[in-house]
């Protein structure tokens, strides 16, 4: 019988929650402004009047921080849930966690191998590295016309704008 009013009452607070939610968009729908000009599509960029083109050319290792970024950051939130329960888990959670992390690190080792984490002048790089641009990394470079020669089979199209020269590694 508890388990039933336990249920009754979670969907009598759902339906609730929905029900105020969609009372709340409607009214505004119903009472908010109804206009359109020009200036209402534009984009508000803190006061200041947007100028040029927002398709500017980004360099494609900032995609690439990003990726490995979330990488080794989900791999941070996975070794503080093992840290929390390590000691219900015991040695075996220890070997898993072992296994995990050396996965992770030779992942890294490859990636510095392959150059994915060099961006600084070419004269800087460190001994051993195979790249030679610092976009080349783990995707391959990028021509003039903006087309990624990964060093896998397949080409991606970035595109380089309006016939604008691209510079090796730049995504438009």
């Amino acid at each position: 019988m508890a388990d039933d009013l336990t249920l009754f009452r979670a969907l009598v607070y759902i339906g609730s929650v929905l029900g105020i939610a969609g009372v709340l968009v409607f009214v505004s729908w119903i009472l908010g402004q109804k206009h359109k000009e020009k200036v209402t599509d534009e984009p508000y960029e803190s006061g200041i009047a947007p100028t040029g083109s927002p398709r500017v050319p980004f360099n494609i290792d900032f995609y690439l921080v990003g990726l490995l970024f979330v990488i080794f950051d989900l791999e941070a939130a996975f070794l503080f849930a093992w840290a929390v329960a390590a000691r219900k888990l015991g040695w075996q959670g220890y070997g898993a966690v072992l296994v995990f992390v050396a996965i992770l690190v030779v992942g890294l080792i490859y990636e510095w191998r392959q150059g994915a984490l060099d961006f600084g002048p070419p004269g800087r790089r460190l001994p051993g590295v195979v790249s030679t641009t610092p976009s080349a990394g783990v995707f391959g470079a990028a021509d003039g016309a903006g087309v990624l020669r990964s060093k896998r089979s397949a080409d991606v199209y970035f595109g380089a704008g309006s016939g604008a020269a691209a510079r090796p590694g730049d995504v438009a």
